[in-house]
């Protein structure tokens, strides 16, 4: 490669889709994939070593998830150019994906052009959210989302606990997990809990 060429990181933990990202790459930029990590800590030590110009991160990863790694990137690393590539789409892990330090949320079905047009913009500097990501924030966002103790009701239903069962786990009145599911349904805009866990992890807020 010559030397304009952009030196790139892949994280993901499939063999194919890091095979598949670096030969849309190479179709449509003037990249050098210098490394290529199956997970989180993985791509945390090869930043290290290869201080790429720009890494492509996914979100979901053993180890250490995406999250993480960019986060830990980010403190050893304040300049690094990140971007997540990733099949999820929700406005509250979007926004954890920023809040962490990446430059860029894409997702994995992108058009090849656009995503070497993204590498190219994020080496700039610039910090890119495209327009099908923006679109997926406006469209789900109903209001502030879920409080803390919300989640946990809600994550303790999406493993089919009962009200009784929830209201034991968390040391709390049956009365009071109902509450919170009544103000859960009307925050997320869901019918019923089936809904209300649906929409949540459509939206990042909980993993099922």
């Amino acid at each position: 490669m010559g030397i304009s060429s952009i030196r790139v990181l892949i994280a993901d933990d499939h063999p194919m889709m890091r095979a598949g990202i670096a030969a849309t790459l190479r179709a449509h930029a003037q990249v050098d994939i210098v490394a290529e990590a199956a997970d989180g800590e993985e791509a945390v030590e090869l930043y290290d070593r290869t201080r790429p110009d720009v890494a492509l991160i996914d979100v979901q990863m053993p180890r250490m998830d995406g999250l993480e790694a960019i986060s830990a990137i980010r403190g050893r690393h304040p300049d690094a150019r990140l971007i997540v590539l990733s099949t999820y789409c929700g406005d509250a892990r979007i926004a954890a994906a920023l809040k962490a330090g990446a430059q860029s949320y894409l997702m994995k079905n992108v058009p090849g052009a656009e995503l070497a047009a993204t590498v190219r913009e994020v080496h700039e500097g610039w910090h890119i959210l495209p327009q099908t990501v923006r679109q997926s924030i406006s469209s789900q966002y109903t209001g502030s989302g879920p409080s803390l103790r919300e989640l946990d009701v809600l994550k303790l239903a999406s493993s089919g606990k009962s009200n009784r069962e929830i209201a034991s786990a968390l040391i709390i009145s049956e009365a009071t997990v109902k509450a919170h599911m009544s103000t859960l349904l009307m925050k997320l805009g869901a019918s019923d809990r089936t809904h209300a866990v649906t929409l949540a992890a459509q939206r990042g807020f909980i993993d099922l």
